[in-house]
């Protein structure tokens, strides 16, 4: 349930975080102070991120910036592709499993977004940015000015841009979730980030990530919070709720700081 009252942080064990948007900007590196505060954090808690991007995305936005000691890395957990992967570190960073879709899934994913962006009456942007629909092995996603936009463009204007799009075509994105979910009964189609829709196996969203940390890393969901900025119907990180986890949503990094500043107060 949602918490608004912080004293109950002080119980928590293991603080689970969404990615981008919540510990970073869309796309965008994690900063030098954020990499401070989980550091610290990590001092006391377990920490596990789940988030969208696939590993090499978490490696290049993540683990690349955070400079904390390769000590601590045993209480650090990782789930790319909204907890369709999971990593964690021994003597390096390791997988524990990854559930892949079918080449069979993927081509009917890619006819989905075809029929449902005709069927909104969905028209691409005359430029994009790197890849629209990007196969990550273990999920499929959209995202609607491209997968690159930031890379190519820089994090400000990139991420100026995303923001845009959203602001203008946010119920648009809703609708076209919804009608590729309706040709896709058996797999799991969620909104995320700024302009980006998931397609995973059934089933596979981020609260089959919480239970998968309750299993791996036995710590109850009681002793669990977690913090995201999508924790809204339709949004990627929405499904953690019906786990029963205690949840802060936040609108972003700033307020995810503030949060994690309470979190290691003595």
């Amino acid at each position: 349930m949602r918490i608004s009252n912080l004293k109950k942080l002080e119980a928590k064990d293991l603080i689970v975080f969404d990615l981008d948007g919540t510990l970073t900007k869309t796309k965008s590196a994690l900063d030098r102070e954020m990499s401070l505060l989980i550091t610290r954090l990590l001092m006391s808690k377990k920490v596990a991120v789940i988030g969208g991007g696939k590993y090499a995305i978490f490696q290049e936005q993540f683990l690349r910036h955070l400079k904390t000691p390769k000590f601590f890395f045993k209480d650090l957990s990782l789930f790319p592709t909204t907890s369709t992967a999971y990593y964690r570190y021994h003597n390096g960073w390791k997988k524990v499993y990854a559930l892949t879709l079918t080449k069979s899934q993927k081509q009917r994913i890619r006819k989905a977004f075809q029929e449902g962006l005709r069927e909104v009456g969905y028209r691409h942007p005359k430029k994009v940015y790197g890849k629209v629909l990007e196969d990550r092995r273990t999920q499929m996603t959209f995202s609607a000015i491209g997968q690159d936009v930031v890379a190519i463009l820089g994090k400000k204007k990139g991420v100026a841009m995303k923001e845009a799009w959203l602001r203008k075509n946010k119920d648009l994105k809703m609708k076209i979730a919804k009608a590729v979910q309706r040709r896709l009964p058996d797999l799991e189609v969620r909104a995320a980030g700024f302009t980006s829709i998931d397609v995973t196996k059934k089933g596979i969203d981020k609260a089959y990530g919480i239970h998968q940390i309750q299993k791996h890393l036995q710590v109850p969901i009681k002793k669990m919070l977690f913090i995201g900025d999508a924790i809204f119907p339709g949004g990627n990180d929405y499904a953690i709720v019906k786990t029963g986890v205690d949840y802060i949503p936040v609108a972003g990094p700033e307020e995810t700081k503030k949060i994690i500043r309470r979190l290691i107060q003595k």
